[in-house]
């Protein structure tokens, strides 16, 4: 393999995509510094009306678009006074799922697309399927479990709020994006380097000869896709990503392949890294007993929704 060949099937195509993800990253990390996903605040009012949930569920919802942990500490706060039972905190932090899901949604998007192309585009949406149907169910099962409430206040607490400067938000987002695109870059580069070098030298046309002896129960899932779901579990969903990215490259799978790879990959590595990156905070807003239940219940309803949501995709696709 000559350095001409080299830089136009690995050094371009990576350096292009590590520039898309940089303006990406940048620009999402700008949208959550300027909180303009506040608006979505409206929302709370009458959603936490069907779901019988009190008004400072509500005010945690809203929080919850510009700040998980602010949301975390009005419910605690709540708890330790009495004002919540165990029962009411647990569906409050299921149900800040949703705006909790659309303050990550922006880099989310932004680092998918430049990795899988259109497909980013089916992922995503497969995700916020998914949101939204976690949030119906918290919905149903707090009008069913929960006693009607009165009429109150939902939004008050975003008064305490101030909107960020344009000069605070560009110092906070040029911070946030150093630090997030070191982090991402020690993924992607080597990831993508490493899954080049796997494909030109025909390793994966091994592994897809050897994997399809062993994966009987699993006829549905192309050997090709085990890469994906491997790095996923054994790195994170970036690492995934850029695996997905290569073999998408190379044409070794479909669109559809990629997807059903990234919410497989997904569901299977979510709850032990959600559970070795929210749990210190988590117990230290909740304690550890709550801090435990809140994460396994939310693991396992976020779980369920993706599940759902994939069986969905794989039989209306097949």
């Amino acid at each position: 393999m000559d350095l001409i060949e080299l830089a136009e099937h690995l050094v371009w195509p990576l350096t292009r995509l590590m520039i898309a993800i940089s303006i990406g990253l940048f620009i999402a990390n700008l949208v959550e510094a300027l909180n303009w996903t506040r608006a979505m605040a409206k929302l709370a009012s009458p959603l936490i009306r069907i779901g019988h949930l009190k008004d400072v569920v509500g005010a945690s919802f809203s929080m919850a678009f510009f700040s998980g942990i602010a949301a975390n500490t009005i419910l605690a706060e709540n708890y330790d006074k009495g004002h919540l039972t165990d029962k009411e905190l647990i569906l409050a932090n299921l149900f800040n799922s949703l705006p909790t899901y659309f303050l990550h949604l922006p880099t989310m998007f932004f680092i998918t697309v430049p990795f899988i192309g259109p497909a980013a585009f089916t992922y995503v949406s497969l995700t916020l399927c998914a949101a939204f149907l976690r949030t119906a169910f918290i919905l149903l099962l707090g009008n069913r479990l929960l006693p009607p409430i009165d009429a109150g206040c939902v939004v008050c607490r975003l008064d305490e709020q101030k909107a960020t400067s344009w000069q605070d938000a560009l110092k906070k987002t040029w911070t946030r994006f150093k630090k997030r695109i070191k982090k991402v870059a020690s993924f992607t580069i080597p990831i993508y380097i490493i899954i080049y070098f796997l494909n030109t030298h025909g390793v994966f046309k091994v592994i897809e000869e050897a994997a399809s002896r062993h994966l009987d129960f699993l006829p549905w899932l192309s050997p090709q896709t085990i890469s994906i779901i491997v790095f996923q579990m054994a790195s994170e969903f970036t690492a995934g990503l850029a695996a997905a990215g290569a073999l998408l490259d190379a044409g070794t799978l479909t669109n559809r392949d990629i997807i059903i790879a990234l919410i497989l990959g997904n569901v299977l590595s979510s709850p032990m890294r959600a559970f070795r990156h929210q749990f210190p905070y988590y117990a230290g807003i909740f304690k550890p007993g709550p801090a435990l239940k809140l994460i396994t219940c939310s693991q396992l309803m976020r779980t369920a929704s993706l599940i759902v949501v994939g069986i969905i995709y794989f039989v209306v696709t097949k």
